[in-house]
């Protein structure tokens, strides 16, 4: 049987408009990257019973969400309808202390079983550019704590 490669497009990244009630998902839309990151702290394991080889013991993870996207509104005409999900982001990356944290969960779309959930601040990088480009827009959330794995929504 032949295998086939997973498309990058098929996340779905979801931000908690309610994070003091019962968790009410909305759609970041608008995304032409997603990267999901674990970094890793390691100390050195090293001993006199290695042989001379060194050995590394992780001893901390950090997980952060790089997403990068086109700014979106309603297509319609009249008041200006931003994207519900981008403008979460939006003005979580504009204010300091808890209103910065924001409940999210990531997940393939594809069936894939990567799903997961967790706590974040925001740190929100705007729009700009030429007269010819799209208005961009360009958020980290950096993980406060453990990720959380879930089921796949989509399973």
């Amino acid at each position: 049987m032949s295998q086939r490669s997973l498309l990058a497009k098929d996340w779905v990244f979801e931000v908690d408009a309610t994070p003091s009630a019962a968790a009410t998902w909305t759609r970041v839309r608008g995304l032409t990257t997603f990267e999901p990151e674990i970094k890793s702290k390691t100390e050195d394991d090293s001993d006199f019973d290695g042989d001379g080889w060194a050995s590394e013991a992780t001893t901390q993870r950090a997980w952060t969400l790089k997403i990068k996207g086109n700014r979106k509104r309603e297509n319609q005409p009249g008041p200006f309808i931003p994207d519900a999900g981008q403008e979460l982001l939006r003005k979580a990356g504009l204010i300091v202390g808890m209103e910065a944290n924001l409940h999210v969960r990531w997940y393939r779309k594809d069936g894939a079983p990567d799903a997961y959930e967790g706590w974040g601040t925001v740190d929100y990088k705007g729009g700009g550019g030429k007269t010819t480009d799209l208005e961009p827009f360009d958020a980290e959330v950096i993980g406060q704590g453990k990720p959380v794995e879930i089921t796949n929504p989509t399973a």
